[in-house]
């Protein structure tokens, strides 16, 4: 399929931010230059579109962002590509005999759109089962963050949350629902600063209607920390 010729399809795609991959599409030789080899790519990009932005590279402020863009790409925003940042499989046996559901909530989502390349900033709140073995609560966040740090669409990122969850724990019984703000439609666009999108990916028990609804109603538990009020003392 030649790009020039269907241009206004792959706008389409990207300003409807539709995905059309469950896995993050990758070439072949997607890991056949160093981490440091990307960034000097990377780095001489920026600058070329700097300079055709017409910005004076010279001035003290903007000299280093070209280093610091492409660093920030390859080592922070984009660190999820590299299979070597995945996290370790690594599960216990589940000695507590804990069969109820597990479920860890308002986890942190930092992501990018891999239409514009703009935030997506969110929640994900996943769950699962035990079929015999538990993940130590901090692996779940890791997972999150792990596909969130590559270009992404929000319903990609949910599946494979849930995927890898479900391969690490050997059991169907997972979900995640994720709650983000896109900035590409938040700052550009239709600039609608109030919405948010909502995926969600269930597995096994979960696509049970008493299943779900159980995992919603954890959601929406006020677990805030309460706040202390001071008392003062008189004698």
């Amino acid at each position: 399929m030649r790009i020039d010729n269907n241009i206004d399809e792959f706008e389409a795609l990207g300003n409807n931010h539709v995905g059309t991959s469950s896995n993050t599409p990758m070439r072949s030789d997607a890991f056949k230059l160093s981490n440091d080899e990307k960034i000097d790519i990377i780095k001489d990009d920026v600058r070329h579109i700097m300079e055709t932005l017409g910005l004076d590279l010279s001035d003290d402020s903007l000299n280093g962002t070209p280093n610091r863009v492409a660093k920030m790409f390859v080592k922070e925003l984009f660190g999820g590509l590299d299979p070597n940042k995945r996290p370790s499989a690594s599960t216990f046996e589940n000695k507590y005999k804990y069969g109820e559901m597990l479920v860890e909530k308002n986890i942190t989502v930092y992501s990018t759109c891999e239409h514009h390349l703009l935030p997506i900033v969110g929640k994900a709140h996943v769950a699962y089962i035990s079929n015999g073995t538990v993940v130590g609560l901090s692996k779940m966040n890791r997972i999150v963050d792990y596909y969130a740090k590559r270009p992404q669409v929000q319903e990609r990122l949910t599946i494979q949350i849930v995927k890898e969850l479900q391969e690490a724990l050997n059991t169907k019984d997972v979900a995640c629902i994720i709650d983000a703000k896109h900035l590409c439609v938040n700052s550009r666009g239709i600039r609608d600063v109030e919405s948010s999108t909502v995926t969600s990916e269930f597995g096994g028990k979960f696509k049970e209607k008493a299943t779900r609804r159980e995992f919603l109603d954890y959601i929406k538990l006020d677990t805030k920390t309460p706040k202390h009020r001071n008392a003062t003392l008189q004698a």
